[in-house]
């Protein structure tokens, strides 16, 4: 097939794909951050304090950590279709679930059975999409498929905002326990979606023609076999090799803030203008994502047409560390909004090509295993990242500005890491 026809075949499979993919992490990411705005009432009517909800926010990565290596594992040997589907189900029932927590414990026990639930989502789609998009395409097709987390602020903060101010003591609910309910519900009705709709590999694909079927089939393998060959790692060597390790630790530093952002800018939006009322609240913690959604698709393209990644993950996560610290120095509400934009554009525009360098030279099992597990390990940030912002809020003056400060020192690690990491997995990416 000529150059032209290969690259119709990818724009027919971006097509079919990576909207339904999009919709499906808009659902993962809401069910995962509705509880940002959920707390601006329950943690009042449940009389829970910010280190108790900081705590429940975060150890929902503690059942995901424990549970994401054998969900990938079971992805790859049973099939997307049907393993994405029983993802779906279970944590949308266990998000609808939430709306009945009485306290602490509950919504602690409930965030952990939503990491379970949920473990091995986004690490198979990321799996998931190597088997159909070649390496130089990857970035712009992760990119596409992320910035469905930053849809999910830009919809999903306003929803929750007005869910929660609406709807509140109708049929004798709180505004917060239809949050979970009407939020949860979409995550069960697209695993069935995903059990007709989604195709396990390109042989499977009856939208594609069969000469385009055995292209894709035979361009994807050969890449496979290409990393196979020359970097070769097992299941075992990919949970122990340097450069897995040093992107775990990259990654932990991105999810930190990101978490951070998620949980934490309905609060310090509230803080900076008590005045607005909680759609209002929804509808400015949406700005930051509209940024974000931006930044991504410029920066995986521009990564993409270029064939660099190491610095594409660097200087985003530059300008976000420049934005938490913004957020904090600038004392205005716009001042803040700007600075907030700033880390969540910069934050989230270095994640997808961050995921081109460990399908560059992970392939097969080990692939399953070492992107799961740099997800799971990575992910202990987002535990880390609340649990270290919460223990530096000032109760006496509700002030976040030390977690604010943490948040970009954090960031600023990340930088250092992709910058002078002894591991440089920006070479294996340029290679493949």
């Amino acid at each position: 097939m000529d150059e032209a026809r290969g690259r119709g075949t990818l724009r027919k499979v971006a097509w079919r794909l990576i909207p339904l993919l999009f919709l499906l992490y808009v659902v993962n990411i809401l069910d995962r951050i509705n509880v940002g705005i959920a707390s601006l009432q329950m943690l009042p009517d449940l009389h829970m304090g910010e280190q108790a909800y900081a705590l429940g926010a975060g150890i929902f990565y503690v059942g995901y950590f424990v549970f994401e290596v054998p969900s990938n594992l079971i992805l790859r040997r049973m099939g997307a279709r049907r393993w994405i589907a029983r993802i779906l189900i279970s944590w949308g029932a266990v998000t609808c679930a939430t709306m009945w927590v009485k306290g602490p414990w509950s919504f602690c026990l409930l965030r952990v059975l939503l990491g379970i639930a949920e473990a091995g989502f986004f690490p198979g789609i990321i799996f998931y999409l190597t088997g159909w998009f070649p390496a130089r395409e990857r970035a712009r097709a992760v990119a596409l498929f992320m910035i469905g987390s930053q849809v999910t602020g830009i919809v999903g903060n306003p929803l929750s905002g007005a869910i929660l101010q609406y709807m509140n003591d109708f049929a004798g609910l709180r505004g917060w326990q239809w949050v979970f309910l009407l939020e949860g519900l979409p995550a069960v009705l697209l695993g069935f979606v995903v059990l007709y709709c989604l195709p396990d590999r390109p042989e499977q694909a009856r939208w594609l023609t069969p000469e385009e079927r055995d292209w894709l089939a035979a361009r994807v393998g050969a890449e496979e076999e290409h990393r196979a060959q020359h970097h070769g790692l097992t299941l075992r060597q990919s949970l122990t090799d340097g450069r897995v390790w040093l992107l775990c630790a990259l990654y932990f530093s991105l999810a930190a803030s990101a978490s951070c952002l998620a949980f934490y800018t309905p609060k310090l939006i509230q803080n900076s203008n008590p005045s607005l009322t909680e759609f209002q609240i929804g509808l400015l913690a949406a700005i930051p994502s509209v940024c974000a959604v931006v930044g991504m698709l410029l920066v995986g393209m521009h990564s993409d047409r270029t064939g660099e990644r190491r610095w594409h993950v660097a200087v985003p996560a530059f300008v976000g560390v420049i934005g938490w610290l913004l957020s904090v120095w600038l004392k205005s509400p716009v001042g803040l909004l700007v600075g907030l934009a700033l880390a969540q554009a910069g934050t989230m525009s270095a994640v997808p090509v961050f995921w081109s360098l460990p399908t560059a030279f992970l392939s097969g099992a080990a692939a399953a295993a070492g992107i799961a597990w740099i997800n799971s390990v990575g992910n202990l940030g987002g535990y880390g990242g609340p649990q270290l912002f919460g223990k530096f809020h000032d109760p006496t003056t509700d002030d976040f500005s030390l977690g604010q400060i943490a948040m970009a020192i954090v960031l600023g690690a990340g930088v250092a890491l992709v910058l002078c990491g002894r591991h440089n997995p920006a070479a294996e990416a340029h290679t493949s």
